[in-house]
C-alpha cells in the first residue's frame, strides 16, 4: 500500500478492480483490521475504529466480509444452523425463537430455504455455499459488506445466480457494500462507482 487515501459514503456500492496481486485483498484486510498498518487510520462514520475497544466492537458487528472461496470459508463440521449462530456472537443476549427467525430472514434474503438449517456445507454446490456465506456475513445486519471476490471461483452460471442476489441485497436495507473483483463486466453489473487499484495504489476513482 503506497499512499491510499478512499472514502465510501453510506448507501454506495461500489466495485474495486485491479490485476490480481495489485493489493485489493491487501486493503480489504487492512479496512476490517485483520491487518494493520504501520501508519494512518481508519474512520468508520466519521471516528477512528482501532485504538478505542467500544468503537471497534461495534465496527465488528457493523462491516462484514464475504472471502473468495466457499468451499475453505465455511466449516464443514457446522450445520447451517452452527455457521449462521457463530456470526450472532456479537450481537449480545437473544433468545433462541428470536436467533431461528434471524436465521430464516437471511437465508430468504439470499433466496435460501429456511429448512436447509440441520445440513452441513458438503450438501450445497459452490453458489448455494457462498450465498451461505453472504447470509452469515448479513447476520448482524451490518452497514458495510466487503465482498472479495466473492464469485471468481464459480462457473459463469452460477456467477450470474450469486450477482443477481447480491444486486438485490440493498433493497430495503441501510447497507452499503465493496465488490473487489478483477473482472470489469461483474463491476459495472452491480456497483454505482468503480474503483481502480495498481501496484498498492488507487489511480482512478
Amino acid at each position: 500500500m503506497d499512499g491510499i487515501s478512499l472514502a465510501v459514503k453510506r448507501g454506495e456500492h461500489c466495485a474495486m478492480v485491479g490485476e490480481s496481486g495489485c493489493g485489493k485483498t491487501t486493503l480489504a484486510r487492512i479496512i476490517m483490521g485483520l491487518v494493520r498498518p504501520d501508519t494512518g487510520e481508519m474512520l468508520f462514520e466519521g471516528e477512528p475504529v482501532w485504538n478505542n475497544r467500544a468503537r471497534e466492537k461495534n465496527f465488528r458487528r457493523m462491516a462484514r466480509m464475504v472471502f473468495q472461496d466457499p468451499f475453505s470459508s465455511l466449516d464443514p463440521r457446522y450445520t447451517v444452523r452452527a455457521i449462521l449462530n457463530e456470526a450472532l456472537y456479537l450481537e449480545g443476549r437473544m433468545s433462541t425463537p428470536e436467533r431461528l427467525e434471524r436465521m430464516r430472514r437471511v437465508l430468504a434474503a439470499v433466496s435460501l430455504p429456511g429448512d436447509i438449517l440441520a445440513r452441513h456445507p458438503h450438501e450445497f454446490s459452490g453458489g448455494e455455499r457462498q450465498r451461505i456465506a453472504i447470509g452469515r456475513a448479513l447476520m448482524t445486519e451490518p452497514k458495510f459488506l466487503i465482498l472479495d471476490e466473492a464469485v471468481s471461483s464459480l462457473d459463469v452460471v452460477v456467477q450470474k445466480d450469486v450477482l443477481d442476489c447480491l444486486a438485490a441485497l440493498p433493497e430495503g436495507r441501510d447497507l452499503t457494500y465493496m465488490f473487489i473483483t478483477h473482472n470489469l463486466k461483474a463491476a459495472k453489473r452491480i456497483a454505482d462507482r468503480i474503483i481502480v487499484m495498481y501496484n498498492g495504489q488507487i489511480v482512478s476513482t
